[in-house]
Formats: C-alpha cells, sequence, structure tokens
C-alpha cells in the first residue's frame, strides 16, 4: 500500500510537467511574463524526436493566433515535421525600427521556453514572418542572428544600410513588384536585386548567379536570383514575382523544403 501510495503521490508531481505542452498552444496561447505566443505541433510528431522550428512574426493588426491556423504557414510546417511557434506583438504589431529592440529579447525568450515544453534542433531554427512580421524577422536576424539558420522574409525589409551586429546563415526572401502596402524596394537603376543588398554586403556576397524561373502554382512565377559564394559560405536568395502584397501559396513550405535538403512538394 506504501508503494502504491507513493508511485500515486509521484505521478501526480509529474503532471504539470508532462501537460505543460498540452495546456498551451493553438487555441490558448502560452503564456511567458506579460506576454505569450501559440504553437502549432507537426502532425506525424512522435513526441520525442526534436524537432526543426519555425519562429513567425505575424503582420500588422494580427496575433500569432492566425499563423498557427494559417494554410499558408502552419499548412506546410505540420506536413513538414517543424514546429511552429508564433509570438503575440503588443498592441499587434512589432518594434522594428531601431535596434535593440525588446521584440527580440521577447522572441528569443519564446524559443527558450518553448524548448522547456518540447525537444527542439537548435540546429534548425528558422525565423519568417509577413509584412510588418517580415521586417520583424530582418531585426531579429539583424540582432540575433547568429544561432538562425535560415529567415524566410515576405514583404517586408529594413533599411539596406542598417549596421547589424549579427547575421544568420541564410537569407530567402520573397516580394512582390506590385506590393502597394510595403513597396517593393527597388535598387538605383531600377536594380530588383536591391531588397536584399544588406544582406549582400554583410555576408560578403559577389558574382550573382544567372536568375532562374520558377513556380509551385503555375499562377505565380517567381524569379530567382541567389548568392552562394559569400564569404564564410551563407548564402542569400531573392525571389521576386509580379504579384502583390501576399504570402505566396506554397513558398514557405518550398523553402523549408530545400533548406531541409529535401525535395520541394505542395503542400
Amino acid at each position: 500500500m506504501m508503494i502504491r501510495a507513493f508511485l500515486i503521490f509521484f505521478g501526480l508531481l509529474l503532471m504539470p510537467a508532462i501537460g505543460a505542452a498540452e495546456e498551451c498552444g493553438q487555441a490558448e496561447p502560452c503564456p511567458l511574463g506579460d506576454r505569450a505566443y501559440h504553437v502549432k505541433v507537426p502532425d506525424d510528431w512522435d513526441g520525442t524526436t526534436a524537432m526543426p522550428v519555425l519562429l513567425h512574426f505575424h503582420g500588422w493588426a494580427r496575433t500569432g493566433a492566425l499563423p498557427v491556423k494559417h494554410q499558408r504557414i502552419s499548412g506546410h510546417t505540420r506536413r513538414r515535421g517543424v514546429l511552429l511557434l508564433a509570438p503575440n506583438g503588443r498592441n499587434k504589431t512589432w518594434d522594428f525600427w531601431a535596434g535593440r529592440s525588446e521584440d527580440v529579447d521577447f522572441a528569443a525568450a519564446v524559443i527558450e521556453d518553448a524548448a522547456r515544453r518540447y525537444p527542439i534542433d537548435r540546429s534548425q531554427i528558422y525565423v519568417s514572418g509577413y509584412s510588418y512580421g517580415s521586417a520583424m524577422a530582418w531585426r531579429y536576424a539583424c540582432e540575433n542572428g547568429n544561432d538562425v539558420a535560415a529567415i524566410l522574409a515576405i514583404s517586408g525589409t529594413l533599411d539596406q544600410n542598417e549596421d547589424c551586429p549579427q547575421m544568420p546563415r541564410e537569407v530567402r526572401h520573397v516580394h512582390g513588384l506590385d506590393d502597394n502596402v510595403l513597396g517593393f524596394p527597388m535598387g538605383p537603376g531600377g536594380d530588383t536585386t536591391y531588397p536584399v543588398a544588406l544582406w549582400r554586403g554583410l555576408l560578403g556576397c559577389d558574382t550573382q548567379i544567372t536568375p532562374s524561373s520558377w513556380f509551385v502554382r503555375d499562377f505565380l512565377t517567381f524569379q530567382r536570383s541567389t548568392w552562394d559564394n559569400c564569404a564564410n559560405g551563407q548564402r542569400v536568395v531573392l525571389d521576386v514575382h509580379k504579384g502583390g502584397h501576399f504570402i505566396p501559396h506554397g513558398w514557405i513550405g518550398w523553402q523549408l523544403d530545400q533548406l531541409m535538403g529535401r525535395t520541394p512538394r505542395y503542400p
């Protein structure tokens, strides 16, 4: 009886730890200080294997509740074994305008808090964002990018003259030429490679590979420029399309597949 009572008591002590990962996530945000973040666990996760992470910053006037339900975001992470983390911005926006943003510290704390709840693969931490969230992804990589495998930025940048103390191992950015919300940052003389000029300079990238065309869905074609001869083996990839301000179908999943060494597929 004493042994059985001890086992029951010990089991009760373990219950909060075992259930911690289930107490918050998509439906209920995970509290972190006076803020919170949302989680989407991949469909086929076995409960023990360390997962790659996609930290995604939502757009203006949204919250992390949207990315974990969005078919063009979580619709791809959940099929690829990637843990999706979606922080909530203060007042539904992000402080990316200048350096030393508190949102960088908060986002880093999100990753650490999630690592207490789930096993994560720190060699595969990807940072993404859309619109203002894309600019926030740039800010995060600029200030805390040394441990970032790649950023996947969609329709939002920082000033191309920004001074960044850190940088990611790879940059992937997509932008529409007809973006009327955060306009395409055209370079001098109509240079369409200018949206990634900051990273090309910081990473010491020189010769550009001849642009190529590709698509996930046949109604939207990308013109891709790649710089893979950067100083320390990093790479910069820019996809340009003729559309506007949106998350392209399949783009996030395609990048994750390529970054993880898989054959790209949709969805």
